[in-house]
C-alpha cells in the first residue's frame, strides 16, 4: 500500500503507468497551489501531455488525485480481503501487477475503483476549497419542497466526473476490445459515485423544531461506492467486440460491446464488463502475475470464500497460536487523558499451505 507522495503513486490505463514523487528534479516540475514541487519520476512512463496540462490548469488538484488513488487502493484491498485475489500491490511502477494487462473481472474492478476514487476525491476537494478552479456546486438553489429549500454547499460531482473522464481516460488508445472495456469500467466507476449521492439537510427553527430545512447534495462514503462496485464485480457481464458494419455509423456507434451470450441483455453504463476468464489465483505464477494463497490466513469454521477449504484451494492449512497484547479497559479522566490496561489474549490462526 502507498502511504505518501514520497512513494510512487500509479494508476494504469492499457498497461501505461504514470507515477508521481516529491523528489527535486530539473525536469517535469509541477508546482501545486501550496508551492510544493511535485516531480514526475523519469524512471516511469510519465503522465501524458494532456494529463500534465490538466494538472497545471487546476492548481491543487494533484494532491486530490493522489489521495483518491490511495483511497481506491485501500478500498480494493478491503473489499477483496477474504478472496483468493485480495488486490495485492507492490512498490514498483506496476502497482497492481500483471493483472491489469488482462481482461478479467479483477481488471474491471481495478479500473472502476481507481476511476471512482479520483472522481470522489476531486468532487470533495472542490467543496472543501482546496482546488482553485472549482468550488461547491451552487446550481441547486431556491425552492425545493414544502418544508425545505436548496442551499448549503453541494459536493461538485459534475466537475469531479468531467475531470476524471478527461484525466483517467486520456491514456486509453486504440479501438480494440481492451480499449472499450477499460473506458466502460472507468465510466462505471464514475457513474457509481454520481448515482450514490444523497441529499443532506440541516434544520432551522426555534428549539430545533425543524420547521424549515436547508438541503444540499453530499457524496456517499467511499465504502458505499466500494460496496456497490463489489456487487457489480460479482454480477459483471462478459462481452465481445461488436461492429455494426456501417460506414455511416459514427466511430463510437461502430465499435461497441456486446454480451458474449446473445440471450443476455447488453451491459448498462453501471455494469462492470470483462472478456476473459479469471485465473484461479491458487498458486504463484510469474507469467500470470498471481501470488497464490500460500501463507494466507483463513477461517476454519467458514464455508464461504474466506474458509480454509476454498481459500487454500484444497491444499490444507496449518494451525498455530500467538499471544497478542492490546490496550483494554480504557478510562477517560477529566481533564484530559485516557488510561488503559494491557490485556494479553491467545489467538488461534489458520494458515494456508
Amino acid at each position: 500500500a502507498l502511504s505518501s507522495l514520497s512513494n510512487t503513486l500509479a494508476v494504469n490505463n492499457s498497461g501505461r503507468w504514470w507515477g508521481i514523487i516529491n523528489v527535486a528534479s530539473s525536469t517535469n516540475l509541477l508546482t501545486d497551489s501550496k508551492n510544493v514541487q511535485l516531480v514526475l519520476d523519469p524512471s516511469l512512463q510519465l503522465l501524458s501531455r494532456k494529463q500534465r496540462k490538466l494538472i497545471r490548469q487546476n492548481p491543487g488538484i494533484l494532491h486530490s488525485v493522489s489521495s483518491g488513488l490511495q483511497t481506491a487502493i485501500k478500498e480494493c484491498k478491503w473489499q477483496f480481503r477474504n478472496r483468493r485475489w485480495n488486490c495485492p500491490t507492490s512498490q514498483g511502477p506496476n502497482i497492481f501487477g500483471k493483472i491489469v494487462n488482462r481482461g478479467c473481472r479483477e481488471t474491471a474492478f481495478i479500473f472502476a475503483i481507481t476511476s471512482a476514487g479520483v472522481t470522489h476525491s476531486v468532487a470533495r476537494s472542490c467543496s472543501e476549497g482546496s482546488i482553485e478552479s472549482c468550488t461547491c456546486d451552487y446550481r441547486r438553489r431556491g425552492p425545493g419542497g414544502p418544508d425545505w429549500h436548496w442551499g448549503g454547499c453541494s459536493d461538485n460531482i459534475d466537475f469531479g466526473r468531467l475531470f476524471g473522464r478527461e484525466f483517467v481516460d486520456s491514456s486509453e488508445k486504440g479501438r480494440d476490445l481492451r480499449f472499450l472495456m477499460n473506458l466502460h469500467n472507468n465510466e462505471a466507476g464514475r457513474m457509481t459515485v454520481f448515482s450514490e449521492m444523497r441529499q443532506e439537510c440541516k434544520c432551522h427553527g426555534m428549539s430545533g423544531s425543524c420547521t424549515v430545512r436547508t438541503c444540499w447534495m453530499r457524496l456517499p462514503t467511499f465504502r458505499a461506492v466500494g460496496d456497490v462496485l463489489k456487487d457489480r464485480f460479482d454480477g459483471a457481464s462478459r462481452v465481445i467486440y461488436g461492429n455494426k458494419g456501417s460506414n455511416r455509423a459514427s466511430r463510437v456507434e461502430l465499435h461497441h460491446l456486446e454480451p458474449e451470450n446473445p440471450a443476455h441483455k447488453p451491459p448498462s453504463p453501471h455494469d462492470l464488463v470483462y472478456f476473459e476468464k479469471s485465473p484461479n489465483f491458487c498458486t504463484y505464477s510469474g507469467k500470470m502475475g498471481t501470488a497464490g494463497t500460500a501463507g494466507r490466513f483463513c477461517n476454519s469454521s467458514s464455508p464461504g470464500l474466506d474458509g480454509c477449504e476454498l481459500l487454500c484451494c484444497g491444499r490444507g492449512y496449518r494451525t498455530r497460536t500467538q499471544r497478542v497484547t492490546e490496550r483494554c479497559n480504557c478510562t477517560f479522566h477529566w481533564c484530559c487523558h485516557v488510561s488503559c490496561l494491557n490485556c494479553t489474549n491467545t489467538q488461534v490462526l489458520h494458515e494456508c499451505l
